[in-house]
């Protein structure tokens, strides 16, 4: 597995494709929050839930499987219960993705250990919207850039 900065930040670099396994259409769930996040940065985002057919304006797939073979899928982001992951390990090394990312609170051995075996990275219990914030650059005050650089405090700021 995955813990040293510097290969996280080798990962989500060149990490460009991410299939979100889980992703909800609901704006208020962690899901979408990341998901929106990681394709304001420019990620391009492959929803993975037989729940929807568009989430994020792209189409939605039912299974990694589902997604069409020309598009290359880098990563796949995983936001499902850890008993759920290991199926879902073999299908990531069956799509020939790069990358098989857990969720915070996310963590399986027999996943990490199937998608090792399969020759992909694996990073665990990490959010990728969290981990790309602190290492890219994209983390500012309670965690969305503002675009504003300033030595003062703001007024709408409880203190």
């Amino acid at each position: 597995m995955i813990n040293e900065i510097d290969e996280i930040r080798r990962v989500l670099v060149q990490s460009k494709i991410i299939a979100v396994v889980g992703l909800s259409a609901n704006w208020w769930r962690p899901s979408f929050f990341a998901a929106k996040y990681m394709q304001d940065h420019g990620y391009r985002i492959i929803p993975v839930n037989p729940n929807y057919e568009t989430v994020l304006g792209e189409t939605c797939y039912p299974t990694l499987e589902a997604i069409p073979s020309d598009i290359a899928v880098d990563m796949v982001d995983v936001f499902q219960r850890p008993e759920a992951t290991p199926p879902l390990a073999e299908s990531a090394v069956g799509i020939g993705a790069k990358v098989f990312w857990l969720q915070l609170g996310v963590v399986n051995d027999d996943a990490a250990r199937i998608a090792h075996s399969g020759g992909l990275d694996v990073v665990a219990d990490r959010c990728v919207k969290i981990e790309h914030g602190r290492l890219l650059g994209g983390l500012g005050l309670f965690g969305v850039t503002t675009n504003v650089i300033s030595a003062k405090r703001p007024k709408w700021l409880v203190y």
